[in-house]
Order: C-alpha cells, then structure tokens, then sequence
C-alpha cells in the first residue's frame, strides 16, 4: 500500500472532507491552474448559495477553500465539515457535489469520512469482490453528475489500475479524464446512491421543523435575524455540564421576565435533542413551568430549554463584541456571492433597506464568513459572540413582540417523533437494501403486508436458505451471504426439493452424504487411457474404490451402534416414514438381536431437525436480537412473532 495513505492526516470522527479537483489540468502551468480553481470557486458560490445561506447546520457550514499543490497531491478546492449527530449534513454535501461535477464538468471530486469511502457502503451488495477499504484509495470519484470507479486492471494494457497498489490522485485523474466511459459505476450501484440522495433539494425544508416556544425577547430577536444561531444553542444545552449551569442560576443576558411567544426553527435533529432531555431548572433562574396538562406547556418547556443553550454561549464569551470584523464587501468573492442570491429571489421582494431584507443581508454575511473566509479554527469562532453582536446591533419593543405572537404561524406536528415497531422493522429493511433487484426497490402497499410476511416464513425457504450458506464459498475474512439471499426471491422446483430428500432420507445407494464421495473425481483424474482407447488398470481403481466405501460405512455403523447406547439420539427427531416402519416392525414376530438394532438405527430428519432448533431459538430470545433472527434475516427469510407469546 502506498504509505502517503498512512500519513494522511486523520479525519475527525463525525466530519466529512471533500476534495475538488480539475479532472484535466495543465501540468505545465501551475498559475492557470490556480487561476481557474479560484474562478471555478467564485461560480461554485454563486450557483449553491440559494441552498446554502437558509440551510441551518448542526455543527459546522459547508466550506471551500483554495488549497496550493503539496505533495503529490494537485491543486485542489476543499473543505471540511463536522456534521455532529446529523448525518443529514453530510449527505446535503454529496448532493451538493454531485450538482457541482454536473454544473461543472470539468470538476472531479472526492469526498470521505473516517469510514473512508462512505459512498461504497451505501452500495456494499452490489460492489465487485474485489474493491475493498485498501482497494479504493484515490480510485471513487464523483465526475461528471455520477459516481465512477477505476476498474481494477488485471492485464497489461487494459483501463484502470491494478487493485494491490494505489494510484496518485494525478495518475487516476488522468485514468478518469480519458476513459470516462469504462470509469463509470454499474447502474446498480449508481441507483443505490441515487436512492439515499432520493428526494433533495426538497428534502431540506422537509427535515425543517416549526415549533413554538416561550422565550425571552432578546432570543426571538437573535432567531429572527440569525436562525442558524439555533443549533449552537441547542448544542450548549444538550452537552452541558454543572459548570455551564452556573451561569444559569441568574440570566443577566435574557431574563425570564421578557418572554414572549415566538415560532422558531429548528432541524428535525435538533427539534428531537431539545425535545427529548428531561431538566428542571434551578428554582434561583426565575423560569416555572406551568402544569403539564397546560396547552401551552411544551412550548414553555421548549423556551425555558433554549433560554438555557443561550445564555451558557454568552457565558463563554472570551473577547469582547466590540471587536470588529473585516467587512465582507472586501472580499472579491462577495460580489458574485451577492449578485447570485439577488438573482434566484433570495431576498423575496424586500425592499433595500427595510428591516426584513436586513435581516437576510444579516445571514447572507454571516454564511459568507463562515464558508468563505473562516478557517474553522474552534478558537476563533465563538457563536456567544456572534450573538452578543446581534443584540447590540437590534432595537425591538417587547409590546411590539406580545403583539406578533396572534400572527404565529401554526406549528409542525411531531409525530414523525414516534416509530411504530412495523414502520421500524421497514426502516431497517430499506437499510439491508432486502427486496433490491436490477437497482430498483417494490415498495410494499399496506395490503400487501400481510401477504409479504405469510409469504416469507416458508419452512423450505429456511432449510434451503440455511443449506445455501453453508454450501457458499467464503474467504479468511469471514462469513458470505449468498448473493442469490438477497437479490432474488426466493423458488424452488417440487421435484428437485423432493428428489433431495429421498437422498437424505431415502435408499441405500443415497445413504451417504455427497461430500464423502469428493475423493472420486480426484481418482478418475489419475486414470490412463492406452492408444486402443482401453482403461488401464481400471479394475485397480475400481476395486479401491469399493474397498474404501465398504470401510467407511462400517466405521459409520459402528459409530451409530456405539451412540445408540447414548442419550444423543433422544435431541434429535426421526422422520415419520421410518417411525411408522419400526411400529409395524414391532407389532410382528420378535426379530434376532442383529435385525433389532438395524431397525432401531433410523436416519434422522435433517430438514426438521435444523427448523425445530431455529424456532426453539427464535423462541427463546423472546422477540429480541440473537444469533437465529439475525441469521434468518440475513438471508431474507421473515418469521412473523410468535403468536403463542404472552
């Protein structure tokens, strides 16, 4: 492996890095180059900044940068984002790529997280064998509006590169730039991203989430003009430690005794953080909650919560508001920025200078600073500042504000807050991508679900879903589903189903099992065939053969005889053919000691046997998880509950 892999630094856990290069550059011209990623980046900002300024983030923003060739790595855009607990950020910034490489066709990009290359897991079942976390390195762009890969080169002369070297990101760029066609990922693995990106850009104001909450008057002003300052808010109170609440005990930056109703924005993530912590603040705080029968008792809840996230940010406040920052006017990239926003109706018709189109001027700066021209350093930016600013720059009335709360409008519902078991059980289905054929999913109608489940539980498909992963083929790294589990539904043929059991169960040429005659096909290999087209020493072999069956079925009787003394037999169940045959057997004249223990060595039922030990421990895991339900749910078998349970 190449060690530029190794020293890589490490990606923060819960951030995303992205990387933009020219897929074509001119390796003579280092300036052009660097000329045309800034301009690329100036067009970049002014095609995405309608969906990004109104974007409310977890942690940290989309940004990009321009970044000097080091190493072997070129010239590049790049960025990194800490996304938090909202994984939805991070695949915001896919989508957001993807839109650049197919605005710009020129742009190849590579995107990963400490998972490396977490695109590919959106997509494992349908990946070739041989691409694996080593194999991917500098080989999975994003080009063009579509997921490629390098192929793996095996001969001399074909496209790709070989899998047990990585190549330098120059080398499989100029592979990408020139074999785009055969670079491209199969249909089903593009159809698998395509389905996890499924519903953007809409998908963003549908993970917004509406709420009304009793807050302090300096705080709905801040929201009003700063909506993205919500999620630092949150994130203070919803990582607080007793430190944080010492500055809590007496609010002098928002007092109770100013709170007004307001309807605040939140992300779905942030809405459920806030929304699912139980606290009680300290009696010293002036904050009271009325009962909780009271219909406006969550929305009190919801303000005292933030009044809290609040108030811990300006508390850690280390310089002074004061201090003033360069103005974003003086930026080159401002213009374009701003020209963008005016053109896809950011501003809704507001006129200059009213107090509307102020506070979107407001954000527009503020994602420009943060994206543009802040380096992300945790030192240098402290939203408690931030917030203090826009306190010293606002005038509001507080009769003003009690007035506006009869216009609020209506909350959001928040039952998406509440998973059913069945609707978690669907969830998790989509996620194991089970039912996926040709890259396209069936979505199940409600009628049809009783159907799917009666379907699915078929005591063949569990025997022969249970002999299909045992007979797959698997390497040093561990344990294979058979693909035919997860891609196919699940056939069989009544005769071949019925002609496999009589050869368990059945006659005496079929009494033993198909792997004790693998030997044969390596004997009839050592064969010799004379000119006249006759076998040589072909009785030899024959007679070797028959010795060597002969052996093993006495050293198999004779085991069978020395269990029989045992309780071993008793675990297992015996078929019912053989059953009834002893009965009748023991009902006629009494049979010599030898036929006795003949009759009473009966070959089992292997099929019961194997689904009677997999309900027992279905069973006995009482609807949790354990070996059998993750097994049988592996391969795409459902087993509906046990209905006998209490």
């Amino acid at each position: 492996m190449n060690m530029d892999v190794l020293r890589r630094p490490a990606i923060p856990e819960d951030a995303v890095q992205y990387q933009l290069f020219l897929a074509h550059p001119d390796p003579s011209d280092a300036e052009a180059n660097e000329k045309s990623l800034k301009q690329i980046l100036q067009n970049i900002l002014a095609e995405i900044a309608p969906l990004l300024v109104p974007y409310i983030w977890q942690h940290q923003p989309f940004n990009i940068r321009y970044h000097p060739e080091k190493g072997d790595v070129p010239a590049h855009l790049g960025g990194v984002t800490e996304f938090g607990d909202n994984v939805e950020d991070e695949w915001f910034i896919v989508y957001l790529l993807i839109e650049i490489t197919r605005t710009f066709s020129d742009v190849a990009v590579v995107v990963y997280d400490n998972d490396g290359q977490f695109i590919l897991i959106e997509a494992a079942e349908h990946l070739p064998k041989w691409l694996d976390p080593d194999s991917s390195e500098n080989r999975v762009f994003l080009y063009q509006g579509e997921l490629h890969i390098l192929p793996n080169r095996i001969h001399s002369g074909e496209v790709g590169w070989p899998r047990d070297s990585v190549p330098a990101v120059g080398q499989a760029l100029e592979v990408l730039h020139s074999h785009t066609e055969s670079c491209l990922a199969k249909q089903p693995i593009r159809s698998a991203l395509a389905r996890r990106l499924d519903g953007y850009p809409d998908k963003i104001h549908q993970n917004f989430h509406r709420a009304h909450c009793y807050v302090p008057a300096g705080i709905a002003v801040v929201l009003s003009r700063r909506p993205d300052l919500i999620a630092p808010a949150v994130s203070a109170f919803y990582l607080r430690d007793p430190v944080d609440l010492q500055s809590c005990r007496t609010f002098r930056t928002f007092p109770p005794d100013t709170r007004v109703m307001t309807s605040v924005k939140f992300t779905r993530c942030l809405y459920a953080q806030l929304q699912q912590q139980s606290f009680v603040p300290d009696r010293r705080s002036g904050f009271t909650l009325p009962a909780r029968s009271h219909p406006q008792y969550r929305a009190h809840e919801l303000g005292m919560k933030l009044a809290h996230g609040f108030e811990i940010l300006c508390s850690k406040c280390g310089q002074s508001s004061s201090e003033q920052e360069t103005s974003v006017s003086s930026n080159p990239l401002w213009r374009g920025f701003l020209d963008s926003l005016k053109k896809n109706g950011y501003f809704k018709s507001e006129l200059e200078g009213s107090a509307r189109h102020k506070d979107l001027m407001a954000s527009a700066e503020s994602f420009f600073r943060q994206s543009v021209t802040n380096t992300h350093r945790p030192d240098v930016h402290n939203p408690g500042d931030e917030v203090l600013k826009v306190l010293e720059c606002a005038s509001f009335s507080l009769e003003d504000l009690k007035n506006q709360e009869a216009y609020l409008p209506p909350e959001d519902s928040d039952v998406w807050l509440d998973i059913s078991p069945q609707e978690l059980e669907r969830l998790l289905e989509e996620k194991g991508s089970r039912g996926v054929s040709d890259g396209t999913r069936k979505t199940a109608q409600p009628n049809e679900e009783v159907q799917e489940e009666e379907a699915g539980y078929s005591l063949i498909a569990v025997t022969q879903g249970m002999k299909n992963f045992i007979n797959a083929m698997s390497s040093h790294e561990g344990a294979e589903i058979p693909r035919s589990c997860l891609v196919e539904p699940f056939s069989f043929d009544p005769d071949a189903v019925t002609s496999a059991l009589d050869k368990l169960l059945g006659t005496k040429d079929d009494e033993l099992d198909s792997d004790d005659f693998d030997d044969d096909d390596d004997d009839e290999e050592d064969i010799d065939v004379d000119e006249n087209g006759e076998v040589q020493n072909g009785g030899f072999q024959e007679q070797a053969g028959s010795e060597e069956l002969e052996n093993l079925k006495k050293y198999m009787d004779e085991m069978d005889q020395e269990l029989q003394s045992t309780n071993i037999g008793q675990s297992f169940t015996q078929n019912n053919r053989a059953s009834n045959k002893a009965d009748a057997s023991k009902s006629s004249s009494a049979p010599s000691g030898s036929e006795l223990v003949e009759e009473e060595i009966q070959p089992l039922d292997v099929d019961l046997n194997l689904v009677t030990n997999l309900l027992e421990s279905l069973a006995s895991q009482v609807g949790l998880a354990g070996p059998a339900s993750n097994l049988l749910q592996s391969l795409g078998i459902h087993i509906p509950p046990d209905a006998d349970q209490p």
